[in-house]
């Protein structure tokens, strides 16, 4: 294969970036890294881990002004490597709690993302947050999943509720397939 074949494949491959939303426990990265390690060449981006590049002076979402400020900064900062990331032929997927401000800075920095919002009663969610390590206290909990009850513009919407990961996984997949 000669390298313009090599690109003409990745380009042939190639997806728009996907952001997976949601409240805490939806499954954004559990199914973002399952969906990018399907790819031939995929990167998977969790906002939460660009977010904790900041190890003095950070703050979060719900602590004011600085929280909502540096929440864009992650969300800049995701779609860049998100960029950075596509042009060298990599599908990528990315995982974070998108509110309407949010969505609009993923939407200027990355314009052909396709936002999926992952909808879960915070009930369920719980259950599911139950089986890991928590970081959240659950008025946090409850307070990320009360900001997206009503998501804002995305793409589509995902009701995942009873939805095994495999199955979420499906529901993603379909969306993301016929998106390009």
């Amino acid at each position: 294969m000669t390298f313009s074949q090599a690109g003409d494949r990745i380009e042939q491959m190639s997806k728009r970036p996907l952001v997976l939303s949601g409240g805490p426990a939806v499954g954004k990265s559990t199914c973002g890294r399952r969906l990018a390690d399907e790819r031939e060449r995929a990167a998977f981006i969790d906002a939460d881990d660009v977010r904790q590049l900041i190890v003095a002076g950070d703050a979060t979402l719900w602590s004011g002004p600085e929280g909502r400020a540096q929440h864009l900064l992650a969300v800049r900062n995701a779609a860049a490597r998100a960029r950075n990331l596509g042009d060298a032929g990599f599908d990528v997927v990315i995982a974070d709690v998108v509110p309407a401000d949010a969505l609009a800075a993923y939407r200027s920095e990355l314009p052909d993302c396709l936002v999926v919002q992952l909808a879960l009663p915070v009930e369920e969610a719980r259950a599911r947050a139950a089986t890991r390590p928590a970081y959240l206290t659950d008025a946090e909990f409850d307070l990320l999943h009360d900001l997206l009850a009503s998501p804002p513009e995305v793409d589509v919407v995902l009701d995942v509720s009873g939805f095994t990961i495999d199955r979420q996984l499906e529901a993603i997949r379909g969306v993301w397939s016929v998106s390009r």
